[in-house]
């Protein structure tokens, strides 16, 4: 399949849900996105949704495709409509099919739906004002003065950070299920002599794209 972006051909991969049959989705690493058919990531089980952060962390770009102003549906190419929603009080985006065929979703987009980014609080912001005066955009890259801003002046994304309770709690789970999956959960202590470590690997590609860690 067709990246709606860069016209690339997307990879597919097939992931475990919940209650149903495997799912296939598509990604482009050069546009840092993934294509989702309707519901699709709305099945994802826990562990298919731990490997695609470790598939992120392992993708790192500087140098993401950027995205076009108008973007085709790669199932029957109908423009496809730009998206604001929220996790709790953390803003994402994504682009989806006016006849329901799915959606396509940044890398960053998608682990703010996850709960594995989230906007920092006044009290967070206000800590990192006395360490830092300036952070790049997780989203395009720009730079926000912390001094005055708590989002991007260029394209209105919040100051993020990561946060770690939701895929420790998921790795609890799996490793307490009848059929466990087994994580490590030194995967997610970042250690510098364990570069491809599940949090060494994604710490990577958040530093480099300017997500605060």
């Amino acid at each position: 399949m067709k990246c709606s972006n860069c016209s690339a051909e997307m990879a597919a991969m097939t992931m475990e849900a919940h209650l149903s049959a495997p799912v296939e989705i598509d990604l482009c690493t050069p546009c840092q996105s993934f294509w989702f058919d309707k519901y699709e990531d709305m099945k994802l089980s826990s562990g298919s949704t731990l490997k695609l952060m470790k598939l992120i962390g392992e993708n790192p770009s500087q140098k993401r495709a950027a995205y076009a102003n108008v973007l085709p549906c790669p199932r029957c190419n109908s423009q496809l409509i730009y998206t604001h929603d929220l996790q709790g009080n953390t803003r994402f985006s994504y682009w989806r099919c006016p006849n329901e065929h799915g959606r396509f979703i940044g890398f960053l987009d998608f682990l703010r739906e996850k709960a594995f980014i989230r906007a920092l609080s006044a009290k967070e912001i206000n800590d990192l004002r006395e360490k830092i005066q300036t952070v790049n955009c997780g989203n395009c890259g720009a730079a926000i003065n912390l001094a005055a801003d708590t989002v991007c002046a260029h394209c209105g994304s919040p100051i993020s950070i990561l946060d770690l309770k939701q895929p420790q709690q998921w790795v609890t789970e799996l490793n307490q299920a009848p059929e466990p999956m087994k994580f490590d959960p030194a995967l997610f202590k970042s250690e510098p002599d364990q570069p491809h470590s599940l949090l060494g690997a994604f710490a990577q590609w958040l530093t480099k794209s300017g997500v605060g860690t």
